[in-house]
């Protein structure tokens, strides 16, 4: 039986639109597109349904026939979503109070898709956490009101089953899957005590001994915790929203792992600055970081928090996983130019480098064969429009705004796991009448005096570290190690020899002593100028080849370390001597 084909949902000033697509993108024959303007548009988690609301009436259609299931009756309905099984829906408006009414109205409401009847209505005033979470199969669903967790069961929100009570408690993560369900939950801290992360295992709340992981630290305002799929661990990354040391414009992160068996552990990042993006793999046993100051680094890391491989840096600052795992895309939007790399996560190879300017949105399709990228309003109010590629780069599809309109938001229709089997990675591009846009690699300046000068490390617009297998061994598979040990002992000792060269670099013998007859030659007129200029480039060419060993991961010793640093000062002199200075 052939794989579904998905729906894209297309949202902005001129009304809602389902598209059936990729490759070739139409307008799907059962939807009619709504002209007015829809505040938000959603489908059911397994994609059955859609759902959205246009300022007059919540709707609900089954996306497959564009068959009406329900309709509400409610204008001001500013957001909406499905429970995991379908069963409910819940809206979410502007909290208000008039004087008639000083209380206010409960503006959080969940539905019974089957009767159109409205089940519970709570009080949530603010927007940040105004879903409750589910378990996948609905036995269970949470809310956090006034410092405390409110489980409820079987959807009978009539009734609190159980509480978790922990002072200041702002936010929490319920597990994925079925029962046993597990709750992730954040408490700041206060009057130096620090913040903390705790797991528990619904129903067992019986206080700080019944956690399953405790992690606690200092520095955050904030927290986002991120569950893995088979609901095993977490990744938290705390924020401040300012960084003392005034190193930094986005504040100070740390990123913070904790596992259902009790382990928990501080993730090292080896290069500073702000952490961009972290994002799970599907496979639930690794995950990838990008981080640093520009341009920044990516790395994979296993379940025991160690670096596996390292994509080197480049102008990145986004993750994304194929919905089956088996391509990761590293991306610069926003205030980058777009950038992409896609690579194969099994071999680690890089697939292909496309290049979407003034992208603000991203998302895979759930065949994990074509991606969307899109430029949208607020974020950007101009050149909105979207994209759909193959992800070795091919633009399959392209859709402008027209002029005066904005595109608000695009959303691929989700299916449930297994429905799109895992195929091989292509290399080779898609053909398309579109084409393709690949990265130019931006160039660095360079001062005339050295524009017809072979071109240096020094002159380079970063210092660009390259990709590397982490993998202990990743490189040396089929070597002993014993062999492993006389290779580093024959790279040292030839650093070594290289090293004593560059210290005392003597005339060749092969050039004759000057006398008046037999002149130097010299390009500079000066004998003395052209010896100090050879003597400066053999030593930087000696730098050059310790730099290679260093990039290798060669240990540097100290003396080793102090010749590097000395690049840019014979550089500098180097350059004073060609230029007569």
């Amino acid at each position: 039986m052939a794989p579904p084909i998905p729906h894209l949902a297309v949202r902005g000033s001129d009304g809602t639109v389902l598209l059936r697509g990729p490759p070739n993108c139409e307008e799907s024959p059962t939807f009619h597109r709504d002209e007015r303007q829809s505040r938000y548009v959603t489908f059911s988690r397994d994609g059955t349904l859609f759902g959205w609301c246009n300022g007059e009436k919540v709707s609900v259609i089954t996306v497959a026939n564009g068959d009406l299931v329900k309709s509400f009756d409610l204008p001001k309905t500013t957001m909406l979503e499905f429970s995991p099984l379908n069963k409910i829906l819940v809206t979410w408006k502007q909290y208000t109070k008039s004087q008639d009414n000083p209380q206010g109205e409960a503006n959080l409401q969940l539905w019974d898709l089957q009767t159109g009847n409205c089940t519970k209505a709570f009080y949530q005033k603010k927007l940040e956490g105004w879903c409750p979470g589910w378990a996948d199969d609905e036995s269970v669903a949470v809310r956090c009101v006034n410092n405390e967790l409110h489980f409820f069961e079987n959807n009978n929100f009539e009734t609190i089953a159980n509480k978790l009570h922990l002072q200041k408690v702002s936010d929490f993560a319920l597990s994925p899957g079925n029962q046993p369900s597990k709750v992730a939950v954040y408490v700041p801290g206060s009057k130096g005590a620090p913040s903390f992360v705790r797991l528990y295992q619904y129903p067992n709340f019986g206080g700080p001994t019944s956690a399953l992981a405790n992690k606690s630290f200092f520095k955050a305002d904030k927290v986002t915790m991120l569950w893995n799929k088979r609901a095993s661990a977490v990744l938290v990354t705390a924020s401040t929203e300012v960084d003392k040391t005034g190193a930094s414009y986005y504040g100070e992160q740390t990123l913070h792992y904790l596992a259902t068996n009790g382990d928990s552990a501080v993730v090292q990042l080896p290069k500073n600055g702000p952490i961009y993006d972290v994002i799970w793999s599907p496979n639930s046993s690794e995950f990838c970081v990008v981080y640093g100051f520009m341009p920044a680094k990516a790395t994979v890391f296993n379940l025991k928090c160690e670096p596996i491989f390292d994509f080197g840096t480049g102008p990145r600052n986004a993750a994304f996983y194929s919905p089956q795992g088996h391509i990761l895309v590293l991306a610069g939007f926003g205030n980058l130019r777009g950038q992409m790399e896609v690579w194969d996560v099994k071999k680690y190879k890089q697939v292909s480098k496309p290049q979407a300017a003034d992208t603000t949105f991203f998302s895979w399709c759930p065949d994990g064969e074509h991606i969307v990228t899109a430029t949208c309003s607020p974020r950007l109010r101009v050149s909105n429009g979207y994209k759909i590629w193959h992800y070795t780069g091919t633009v399959l599809y392209k859709q402008d705004t027209p002029a005066g309109k904005e595109l608000w938001e695009v959303v691929w229709q989700p299916f449930l796991p297994g429905t799109f089997p895992e195929k091989a990675v292509k290399y080779q591009a898609v053909a398309s009448e579109l084409g393709s846009t690949d990265a130019k690699p931006a160039q660095a300046y360079r001062p005339p005096a050295l524009r017809n000068k072979p071109e240096s490390s020094s002159t380079k617009l970063h210092e660009e570290e390259p990709p590397q297998n982490m993998k202990p061994g990743a490189g040396d598979k089929q070597m002993s190690k014993a062999a492993l040990k006389n290779q580093r002992r024959r790279e040292a000792k030839k650093a070594a020899k290289q090293e004593n060269k560059s210290d005392d670099v003597p005339t060749p013998p092969s050039e004759p002593p000057p006398t008046r007859q037999t002149p130097v030659e010299s390009t500079h007129g000066d004998p003395e100028t052209d010896k100090k200029i050879k003597n400066l480039k053999k030593k930087l060419k000696a730098i050059e080849e310790l730099k290679e060993q260093q990039a290798a991961g060669k240990q540097m010793q100290k003396n080793q370390l102090e010749k590097i640093q000395k690049e840019a000062q014979l550089l500098k002199e180097l350059e004073s001597l060609e230029l007569g200075l």
